[in-house]
């Protein structure tokens, strides 16, 4: 829908030109004038339209800049008519706005065209009661943030504060949020009322925080199970061993490896994990054992092996 077109006027258009040429095409549209046309009716509505839209600084600037199909995509019929007053417009033809409902009547007693003509379902499927209602609808919310917050796996097991700063213009608005334990990577955290701010005067929009879970030097993440690699010489493989095993939480375990324990064999160390939520049960710590293979040996250990060797071992 080109808006110009409508009004009959060109893109360089001042102001006072865009409201003249709608009070000329509002006089010969208006539905109280063309009772029972609804081509005259539908006309109305665009030339309304157009004017809503051209005679708002910050609405033209965004049709100007997006296009008709861009324009349509960011505002709805209701950001459109939003604080436009035809009224004040029409008034100068003997057409009021009235009637308690937001109507426009003519001056001989009109049958309120227009109200049934903007008549439409509200929120909620309630039907609205004309222009004054759908006027006064809620505003259109701002655009919604999305941000990627990364967490180490430490903070996934204990849970966390974080502070967020936020661009606002010139300043920075500082949020804090709560961070639950044992959250996972992908996750969507939604901060109600943090958003970018509505162009129209209504509430903002929400700030969407992406979590990411930074990969750790020693453990690997298994829903709530937690899993290392543990290196161990071949003779405490063969033979059977105690060894202390780290945990997330910085202690250090001793856990005994039996013997002939092969390698890639799992050792398992029961609620050593992660919670499952705040204050969840805690998965395990799984042990992967991995033989240590020396590259290079003494000349006593050269002797040692090739004895186990004779030997068949």
């Amino acid at each position: 829908m080109d808006y110009y077109k409508l009004l009959g006027v060109e893109k360089s258009a001042s102001p006072e030109e865009i409201k003249k040429a709608y009070r000329k095409l509002a006089l010969k549209y208006h539905p109280d004038r063309n009772k029972g046309n609804k081509e005259a009716e539908e006309q109305f509505k665009k030339i309304s339209e157009a004017y809503a839209v051209l005679s708002d600084k910050e609405k033209r600037q965004q049709y100007d800049s997006f296009g008709s199909a861009g324009f349509q995509q960011r505002y709805s019929q209701e950001d459109i008519f939003r604080n436009v007053d035809l009224g004040d417009i029409l008034r100068e033809f003997g057409i009021n706005f009235g009637g308690g409902r937001g109507s426009f009547r003519s001056s001989g007693g009109g049958g309120g065209m227009f109200d049934e003509m903007f008549r439409q379902t509200g929120a909620g499927g309630r039907p609205s009661h004309g222009f004054q209602d759908f006027r006064q609808q809620q505003q259109v919310k701002g655009n919604d943030l999305s941000l990627e917050l990364p967490i180490t796996l430490h903070e996934v097991l204990t849970g966390t504060e974080k502070t967020i700063s936020l661009g606002r213009g010139a300043t920075a608005e500082k949020v804090a949020v709560k961070i639950p334990a044992g959250i996972e990577t992908g996750k969507k955290m939604r901060i109600s009322g943090k958003g970018s701010p509505s162009p129209t005067g209504g509430p903002p929009g929400d700030l969407y925080l992406l979590i990411r879970v930074e990969p750790h030097q020693i453990f690997t993440r298994e829903g709530t199970h937690l899993g290392m690699d543990l290196q161990i010489p071949y003779s405490s493989a063969v033979l059977g061993a105690v060894v202390e095993v780290p945990t997330l939480e910085g202690k250090h375990l001793k856990v005994k490896v039996p013997p002939g324990c092969q390698p890639q064999a799992k050792l398992r160390l029961r609620k050593q994990g992660l919670p499952d939520g705040q204050g969840g049960i805690r998965g395990d710590l799984l042990v992967k054992i991995l033989v240590a293979v020396p590259k290079t040996l003494s000349d006593e250990q050269q002797e040692l092996v090739n004895r186990l060797k004779e030997s068949g071992l």
